[in-house]
Formats: C-alpha cells, structure tokens, sequence
C-alpha cells in the first residue's frame, strides 16, 4: 500500500516518491514551510519535522525561565549553598599566606633579574672583603651640617651663615683704635651702620661695646658702626 504525502495528505506512488523527515512527500510538496520554494535533499532544513530553506530556517533562542515559586525557591537554595562552599574554603585557607603568583614569561624575567643583581652585590661584597678586608661603612645620606662648617678666616665660599648681630644701645666711641678684616659679607640695616663684603679692611676701628664697633671702611671710605662677630683683627 502506497503512504501519504506528509504536505497534501494524498497517496503518493514510488515515482514521485521523496523520503524525507520520517515523512514521505511528492516532489512539488517537498518546499519550505514559509517561502513554498520546492527543495531537494541537499539544500532542506528540518526543523521539528517540517522542511525549511536557508533563509527561513528557525534560530534558536534562548528559553526564559518564569520566576515561579518554585524556581525562586531553587535559586535561593543554589544561592546559600554557594555561600556555604565559600566560608569552607574560606576557613580551609585562612592562614596559608598568599596565592601563588603564576609563572608568566615576565616573571620569570624579573625573577631572573633579581637573581643577578644578588649575585653582582655578593661577588662585589667578597672581592673588597678578599682585598682590603672589612667592607667600610656607606656615609650618611644626609650628614649634619657641623660636617660643612668652613674655617673662620676662609676668604672665598662660605657655608655657615653669618650670625645675627646684637646691638647694643649705642654709646661714645673709646679713644682706642685699630685695623680689622670682614669674614662676612653685611649690609647695613640702619643709618648709623655701615656696609662691607668678605675681605674689606676697616680702618680707625673703636670697640663700643661687646657686640658692636666704629670704623671706616678702606675701600670705600664710608664710617660707621659694625658688628664685632662680622670681623677679625689684623
């Protein structure tokens, strides 16, 4: 007994016979199901039983998922057990230090690196204890600035700073006089003062007091009162 056509529903006699599909079919019945271009067993789709061409072949999408009762149920069963898997591991781990860093190329070039330095300092380190013994110690990075004090009758750079003059109340020159030379540059911050540089010769000098003197500068001529710190005997 001849089957019936899966698309008319008619028999269909073995010379126009296409079996295709779990399904037999006459060779104008076998088309897509949307555009009814005829097809062939090379160029059909099948989907769910039904012959389709390329272009209106189904895509399949993802399936949404209702959020029943029972499947929130589910998520929020999924969801504590994932919390009690992480405190295990958690605890398991707690105290084992950090991870272990992976062994990339560029690791391995640091810790390649690292290596060499080490060894450059140890045979740098044994060559000058092989030598001369005892490797000296490094010097401060930064040292005090007692160490760049410059002797008090250095002419030419100064690092100390000059100290501030005291003046005293102002009285009548003694009759006593004398040659001295400036160790520091001054400006004279009143009338009454006079100003110098490093190296100047002053002249007629009288002691007023402790802090403070009169005199004439050679260079320039001008007289007035100094500091006595600023200066030395000739």
């Amino acid at each position: 007994m001849n089957p019936l056509c899966g698309r008319c529903n008619l028999v269909v006699y073995p010379t126009e016979k296409v079996n295709c599909l779990d399904k037999y079919w006459h060779k104008g019945c076998f088309s897509c199901e949307v555009c009814k271009m005829t097809l062939s067993m090379k160029n059909y789709k099948g989907f769910e039983k039904r012959p389709y061409c390329n272009a209106h072949y189904p895509k399949a999408g993802f399936t949404c998922v209702t959020d029943t009762p029972e499947n929130l149920r589910l998520k929020q069963q999924s969801r504590m057990q994932s919390q009690v898997h992480y405190k295990e591991d958690f605890e398991k781990n707690r105290g084992k230090g950090f991870s272990v860093v992976a062994d990339t190329p560029e690791m391995q070039r640091i810790k390649k690196t690292q290596e060499q330095i080490s060894n450059i300092k140890y045979h740098e380190e044994f060559e000058k204890k092989k030598m001369g013994g005892e490797v000296p110690p490094q010097q401060p990075s930064n040292p005090s600035p007692a160490a760049f004090q410059p002797p008090a009758a250095t002419q030419n750079f100064h690092y100390e700073p000059a100290p501030e003059p005291v003046r005293q109340a102002a009285a009548a020159p003694p009759p006593s006089a004398g040659r001295y030379r400036a160790v520091y540059d001054y400006a004279a911050a009143d009338e009454d003062e006079v100003s110098f540089v490093d190296g100047d010769v002053i002249v007629d000098v009288q002691q007023i007091d402790e802090g403070w003197m009169y005199g004439r500068v050679e260079r320039t001529g001008q007289q007035g009162m100094l500091p006595a710190n600023y200066v030395e005997a000739i």
